[in-house]
């Protein structure tokens, strides 16, 4: 194609027809197309003008189209950018999401007057800064706070993680995507530590650098508040229910502590002999050895961290007259015991106990590391 015909281009926005604007649109696009860089300034002005003109006239399909080719052009004037941003959702999202034109203020303007979908359109841009993502949190939205949480390229300032740390005390769905970011504060993870699920403390234990004693003061709070809340009640549920479970992908190790939790202890012990292996029976004897050494091993054999053994091992002694305090320097001493053990000792142990009834010998003989 050789130079611009201007006269041709002016010719189709002065008709109003959608058929000719939507000639128009096209035509514009394919010369950016085709020709972006070998574009004039004139040329680049020229059609900008005339998309100008015309953007609110084109249908709704047209401005979508223009919206996907021009989100990735980087001088495209911000007046025109803007309208397309704020525009329905089909037509902004693209802008939203990629254009670098749209400066903070303009990403400000759409959270505050646009859709739901425009604000998580937002949220996932290769880049939001702290002042936008300041706004984004204010609208307070789960949604779009998650989303949010979940772009690795979002920066998030200290005072508004802190605060979205503090609400994921009742907000669940913002834990994992917290404790899932490269630039989490330890210390905002260490706190986190007390209110999240089994599952995500091990994900603590595991990936943030806190020492092994605080970790252990931590699961000491942990299990003394379970300990002292945990309900008197003794439901019933039956083995099926168990195997039902595990089935649908259900039987996880938070599932289990929130039956004990709930005094279902004939759920809970299906639940975790499924998992071991082990006869019921001989799980019994297990869970309400006084020492818990074979609660550990057991443990420790079937991948449960320490944070599930903390909780099982005090919710498991309700019942029992010991004071908090005992409970406590039990389980730190039950904890270190876990710590100490290696894994190919603790299966060694666990498969004996599937055939043998000798409990006590198959631990004397436990050998532990040091």
């Amino acid at each position: 194609m050789g130079a611009i015909d201007s006269e041709y281009l002016f010719e189709l926005a002065r008709h109003k027809s959608s058929a000719e604007r939507t000639r128009l649109a096209e035509t514009v696009s394919d010369l950016f197309e085709e020709r972006n860089e070998a574009l004039s300034d004139r040329e680049r002005s020229l059609m900008f003008d005339i998309l100008h003109t015309v953007i609110h006239d084109v249908e709704a399909s047209v401005r979508k189209n223009l919206g996907e080719r021009l989100s990735a052009v980087a001088d495209v004037p911000r007046d025109l950018v803007r309208v397309l941003a704020n525009s329905e959702f089909e037509v902004a999202n693209p802008v939203l999401m990629r254009s670098e034109v749209l400066s903070d203020e303009d990403l400000i303007e759409v959270i505050r007057y646009r859709t739901l979908e425009h604000k998580l359109a937002i949220t996932q841009r290769n880049t939001v800064s702290e002042v936008v993502s300041d706004v984004l949190v204010g609208t307070g939205n789960e949604s779009v706070i998650c989303s949010l949480l979940s772009n690795p390229n979002s920066r998030i300032s200290k005072a508004t993680m802190e605060y979205i740390v503090e609400q994921s005390k009742r907000v669940d769905t913002f834990q994992e995507p917290i404790l899932r970011r490269q630039d989490l504060d330890p210390a905002l993870a260490k706190r986190m530590f007390v209110w999240v699920s089994a599952v995500l403390r091990q994900h603590i234990i595991e990936n943030f650098e806190i020492d092994a004693e605080t970790i252990d003061q931590l699961l000491e709070v942990i299990a003394c508040e379970e300990f002292k809340a945990a309900p008197k009640k003794d439901a019933r549920k039956s083995t099926e229910l168990a195997k039902r479970l595990e089935e649908e992908g259900m039987a996880t190790p938070d599932m289990m502590l929130d039956a004990l939790r709930e005094g279902e202890v004939p759920l809970f012990t299906a639940m975790f002999c499924r998992m071991s292996g082990l006869r019921e029976p001989m799980f019994m004897r297990i869970l309400f050895d006084p020492g818990g050494e074979g609660l550990a091993i057991a443990c420790k054999a079937i991948g449960l961290g320490k944070a599930v053994l903390s909780s099982i091992y005090t919710i498991s002694r309700k019942a029992r007259p010991e004071s908090v305090k005992g409970i406590r320097r039990e389980t730190r001493r039950l904890l270190n015991f876990f710590d100490h053990m290696s894994e190919d000792a603790a299966k060694s142990v666990l498969e004996r106990w599937k055939t043998e009834k000798d409990y006590r010998a198959a631990i004397r003989e436990l050998e532990v590391g040091t």
